[in-house]
């Protein structure tokens, strides 16, 4: 009953909290007060690593923070409603107002998870969040909630009918990192949109239940298309051959009748099984949206040129540093091939591959080639690879706008259109605009950036290194860690190499920090933080800064300074040794091509020290009984 998950006193119509911090504090305030938790820190632990995966900010003003772990000692859901409303770093980015926080035992059953879930499967319908803003008592929103819950349940989506013919024209997979919220609403949005629309739809939910209505062979031999929705790893083999819609849960929740008119049209791809016997799942960890979504796409699909490129150009350097030039004494005819493969070739695709995915993700395939031609008249005229930004959107936000304008023409030309109207328009346009008004200031900027770190004092280059390092711990592998790796590459492919020594040390730091302090400081870690400390030495070593991730979340408010530290000042003392680094990646591996090597890992050793040092003063001990 709803009645037993919901109670009066884990209702606040008027949180008081203004960041997302201070919200969840509020909440988990709430459920440990009235006697819903064993364990109130443990479980806001559960709450962080949540949030850390992907924002439970939904659209519409709504967020669902929840957890599933055995510091719940009852199944409950608070609600709280903020006047003011809360930056919760929410998919449309606008503030929210409603806050349903779901606490789930260890040991739920099935019945206790649905449950909770299809609370906020009723969020979907604008008229009950609008009454729940409004309500003026606890008493109100319970009654809101009471009401609507038992209309919905004479007519459940989530209980789904079963097809005698195992034919579905649609089936989709929903699933969440934690199986709770999202998972279910993402589930019972496509399964409403589609009875709305006259589809017949299967929807396998994958929640912390287990999986539930699985998909048969049959049912997906006779499907038109299949939607997954999943931020999380679901088995993909069996969709071989079937044009798979691979998506973040929340789009789902969002666009249901987009994704299942793709599904009836198959226009998603053919879904196949790599070379090596895997399968080539994707999913969007951290679905993001606009100009970050689109941005990512770029520079995801560029790291490959610049991983593969940069370290064969490095591997060159190792037989001198002017081994590829035939006029010089040092020539070697191997560093040269190196050097031709990664700086000729796969440097040269960096900055137009970059351009060419942002434009994709602007405007679909038809953005690919007018944002390709954008990035690449970039490169051949001094904009480099800010050049090659402005070029992937220009290419980009161009289609877009042609896709519009084209729209009014007949539907008999449909066919021409993205084979000859937006490649022609798009790329003349988005060539003109480069040519007339893009790469001559940009360049200009570009040659100044790069005559000022070029003649930077020593101490303002102290000041920049301990600035990238402190961003690359900052968010590990987030925005502002990806701003100082891409700014790091940037100056890299103008010839100036510091930035990205401080970069890479800044980025190694946090998890090598953590992985000493398990090992120093064994007693304020549990037994499965010391496991996991052993993989962040890997981690660190290879310059993958994410391995400080778990900790971070578990624990942001000692963790995160802690690693800022140490890593602004091993970006520091990178530029105040004036180590340069050619590579764009590889961690330790790199280490004997930079220009001193034994500093530069003294600048890293000295930066993971400190942190490991500061979290063992500040961290508490843990019982590890």
């Amino acid at each position: 009953m709803l009645k037993d998950v919901i109670t009066l006193d884990c209702i606040d119509i008027d949180l008081k909290g203004k960041t997302k911090s201070e919200i969840i504090d509020e909440m988990v305030d709430i459920l440990y007060k009235n006697g819903k938790l064993n364990d109130r820190e443990e479980y806001k632990k559960e709450i962080l690593k949540r949030e850390a995966q992907s924002s439970t900010g939904m659209e519409e003003g709504i967020a669902i923070p929840h957890g599933k772990t055995s510091a719940v000692k009852i199944p409950t859901v608070a609600i709280g409603i903020s006047k003011q409303g809360v930056d919760y770093e929410s998919l449309d980015g606008k503030p929210s107002h409603l806050f349903f926080m779901i606490a789930a035992p260890e040991n739920s059953n099935d019945s206790h998870i649905e449950l909770l879930s299809k609370i906020t499967t009723l969020l979907l319908e604008d008229d009950i969040r609008e009454a729940l803003l409004n309500a003026k008592s606890k008493e109100e929103v319970l009654d809101i909630l009471m009401k609507n819950a038992e209309k919905d349940n004479e007519n459940s989506s989530l209980n789904q009918e079963s097809n005698n013919n195992d034919s579905y024209q649609v089936l989709a997979v929903t699933a969440c990192p934690t199986g709770i919220a999202h998972t279910y609403m993402a589930a019972d949005a496509l399964l409403k949109k589609g009875k709305e629309l006259g589809i017949t739809i299967k929807v396998e939910t994958n929640g912390s239940s287990g999986v539930k209505n699985e998909l048969t062979k049959d049912e997906i031999k006779n499907a038109k298309g299949i939607i997954v929705a999943a931020d999380k790893n679901v088995a993909m083999d069996r969709f071989a051959g079937k044009n798979v819609d691979i998506v973040g849960v929340k789009e789902a929740i969002k666009n249901p009748e987009q994704l299942i008119k793709n599904a009836l049209n198959q226009t998603a791809p053919i879904y196949h099984i790599n070379s090596e016997g895997g399968s080539s799942d994707r999913f969007a960890k951290k679905p993001k949206t606009g100009v970050y979504k689109h941005l990512m796409s770029g520079v995801s699909n560029m790291l490959p040129f610049v991983v593969g490129g940069g370290i064969l150009i490095a591997f060159s350097f190792m037989f001198g540093i002017n081994s590829s030039n035939p006029n010089d004494p040092s020539y070697n005819a191997f560093a040269k091939l190196l050097n031709d493969i990664g700086s000729g070739n796969a440097f040269f695709l960096m900055v137009p591959v970059m351009a060419a995915f942002i434009g994709m993700s602007i405007a679909d395939r038809p953005g690919f080639a007018p944002a390709m031609v954008g990035g690449l008249i970039s490169l051949n005229s001094g904009g480099g690879f800010l050049g090659g930004l402005i070029g992937g959107f220009l290419g980009g936000y161009i289609t877009l706008l042609l896709k519009k304008v084209f729209s009014k023409l007949p539907e008999s030309l449909d066919g021409i259109k993205p084979v000859l109207l937006y490649p022609l328009f798009g790329i003349f346009l988005t060539g003109a605009v480069m040519y007339l008004f893009i790469v001559d200031p940009i360049a200009t900027i570009n040659t100044g950036l790069s005559n000022f770190l070029k003649n930077m004092g020593t101490g303002n280059l102290i000041l920049l290194g301990a600035l990238l390092g402190a961003m690359m711990s900052t968010d590990m592998g987030g925005p502002i860690n990806k701003a100082a790796f891409t700014f790091g590459i940037a100056m890299i492919a103008s010839g100036d190499y510091a930035p990205h020594a401080a970069v890479m040390a800044g980025g190694m730091v946090p998890p090598l920090g953590i992985a000493l302090a398990t090992t120093i400081f064994r007693n304020k870690f549990t037994a499965d933080e010391k496991d996991a400390g052993k993989t962040c030495y890997v981690m660190g070593l290879s310059f993958i800064t994410e391995g400080a991730i778990p900790f971070a979340a578990s624990d942001p408010i000692r963790v995160i300074p802690s690693c800022m530290i140490g890593a602004a000042i091993a970006g520091a003392l990178t530029m105040a040794f004036r180590i340069q680094l050619r590579a764009p990646h590889g961690g330790i591996f790199v280490l004997p091509i930079v220009n001193n090597p034994p500093l530069y890992l003294l600048a890293i050793v000295v930066g993971s020290v400190i942190t490991a040092v500061i979290l063992g003063f500040i961290k508490k001990p843990v019982n590890n009984n």
